[in-house]
């Protein structure tokens, strides 16, 4: 687990070693690093669906390594960034304070910080049961982080959509499971529906509002069979795997049949 941690990070860095970055390797760093944090940070939020649509309580055991390696991305992220900024650092403290979408990622990175110190065992018993109220900030701190990518990320937000699509679904998942019907397969089948509606209107009106275009078209595209593959598309795919595994896991167990054993007569004694 540890080794896929670690990964992309050493495939950024191989790729702009090898010139692979394109002309200004520093700045497509800075946003591949950004972007692999995100996807840590939304597979740290999977953990627990999984485990409950799954039933596969081991997976629990990675939780808190995924939640330090989006940190640790998010960081790196933060010092590329410094490096772009030629490790002018009045200039970095600057640039925070006058571009809003930099203010809200360098607030979420400081408090992904604090989550990350604090995710020690022996932290989590200084803390005791004030540990997990501390710990729900990691949605507000998500959501932050999502915010600052579809700032910066300007007109292609294929990417960002996809990833508030997921964001949404879980917290929409978390809201289920608080029902005793919550986590079947069809309130999970409406929950990816409502989903995947909500992100078309949503990647529709961010188009409108924030870039000028138009946002209709946007929406239309995704129910254009010649278009290629759209963000949603994949989105909808993708909650489809939980509809399944909860269909899956409702199955009974088959238990093998014993071949009898053959029933020896007994003989007379002589």
């Amino acid at each position: 687990m540890l080794a896929g941690c670690i990964l992309p990070a050493l495939w950024i860095a191989w790729r702009g070693f090898t010139e692979q970055l394109g002309a200004e390797p520093v700045d497509a760093a800075v946003h591949e690093v950004g972007r692999w944090a995100v996807r840590f940070l939304l597979l740290t939020l999977a953990v627990t669906p999984l485990r409950r649509i799954g039933r596969w309580q081991r997976v629990q055991s990675v939780r808190r390594m995924l939640g330090v390696t989006a940190f640790a991305y998010l960081a790196l992220h933060f010092a590329l960034y410094i490096v772009l900024q030629n490790l002018d650092l009045f200039r970095v403290a600057k640039e925070i304070v006058l571009r809003f979408y930099l203010t809200i990622g360098f607030v979420a990175l400081i408090g992904l910080g604090a989550l990350a110190i604090t995710s020690t065992d022996r932290m989590i018993r200084r803390l005791g049961r004030r540990w997990p109220q501390l710990h729900t900030l990691v949605y507000p701190l998500t959501a932050l982080g999502l915010w600052h990518d579809l700032l910066q990320a300007k007109r292609n937000l294929d990417e960002a959509t996809l990833m508030v699509g997921f964001f949404l679904w879980l917290i929409g998942v978390r809201l289920l499971a608080k029902r005793s019907w919550g986590l079947k397969p069809l309130p999970l089948l409406g929950l990816g529906v409502a989903t995947v509606a909500a992100t078309v209107g949503f990647e529709a009106a961010w188009y409108t509002f924030a870039t000028g275009l138009d946002g209709l078209r946007v929406a239309a595209a995704n129910l254009a069979p010649e278009i290629t593959v759209r963000p949603v598309h994949w989105l909808a795919l993708t909650v489809l795997v939980p509809v399944a595994l909860a269909i899956l896991r409702r199955q009974p167990a088959v238990t093998p049949v014993r071949a009898a054993s053959p029933v020896r007569s007994a003989r007379p004694s002589a």
